[in-house]
């Protein structure tokens, strides 16, 4: 199955965000892909974090998530949104979710995003419990590829990638990690917790991510990737600014390395 991890530099205007996804999921399905995975806040990065209230939807109803749905129907492909923010139960919240539709326009998983982000260096601050609620539900689908192979796919945001315990609750084939990660920590952590999660898990790891220089000023590390299920690195977009980066994933390969070692299977705890 081939699929593409698609990288943004996202602004401050829905709309704007909104063409550009639409011109590289355009270019993904053109490359052949069956999956296509936009990044973390692929749809806004505001000005100010409240921002993301002024762009909130209800779940199943509002502008982007129809802009998804009709981007998988007219491409017939498998798209992934990043995260966009939907209602929360605070008023004052959001949830920042991911949402899975199939190439019939349906949305067949939720995953709202369970880690929120905290950071301080003294130059940068982050603080996502301010504007984000955090969800409490893990979340995989199956994907039908065109082979025939039945592909569970475990969906995980940015942060989430530092806590392994939620991607073994997965139990995923592919491992999804749309992210926005700030340039410090991605340059200290982004290759080395992706390769991290992939070999422990003995599976597949799709992440793309914002890269570059944003309207707000904030500086995102990029370097949108795909991991093999040994660690090997299969695609790395190395350059900031907008693009893709394809992979072809092995059902076979996946066994492969899942027999001759097969750690999942001796587990204790």
């Amino acid at each position: 199955m081939k699929i593409a991890a698609l990288q943004t530099v996202s602004g401050t205007s829905v709309a704007a965000n909104l063409e550009a996804a639409r011109g590289l999921l355009a270019q993904a399905a053109a490359g052949g892909a069956e999956l296509a995975v936009l990044p973390e806040y692929f749809c806004l990065m505001g000005q100010r974090d409240r921002d993301k209230l002024e762009a909130r939807e209800r779940f199943g109803d509002g502008p982007i998530q129809s802009f998804l749905a009709q981007q998988a129907r007219a491409l017939r492909l498998w798209i992934v949104g990043g995260t966009l923010p939907l209602v929360a139960d605070s008023a004052e919240h959001v949830r920042n979710t991911s949402l899975a539709f199939s190439p019939a326009g349906t949305c067949v998983a939720r995953y709202d995003k369970v880690h929120l982000f905290k950071f301080d260096n003294g130059r940068e601050q982050y603080d996502e419990s301010r504007v984000i609620e955090a969800g409490g539900v893990p979340q995989s689908f199956t994907l039908p590829s065109r082979d025939g192979h039945g592909w569970r796919i475990g969906m995980s945001v940015c942060y989430d990638l530092r806590f392994p315990e939620l991607y073994r609750r997965l139990g995923a084939d592919l491992l999804l990690v749309p992210s926005a990660f700030t340039h410090p920590t991605g340059e200290a952590h982004w290759e080395l917790l992706l390769r991290a999660r992939a070999v422990e898990n003995l599976a597949y790891v799709c992440a793309p991510a914002q890269g570059g220089r944003h309207e707000n000023g904030r500086r995102t590390w990029g370097h949108s990737m795909v991991v093999d299920p040994w660690g090997a690195v299969l695609a790395e977009r190395r350059e900031d600014g907008a693009g893709m980066v394809f992979a072809d994933l092995d059902a076979a390969r996946l066994a492969q390395v899942r027999a001759q070692l097969p750690a999942l299977d001796h587990r204790k705890l």
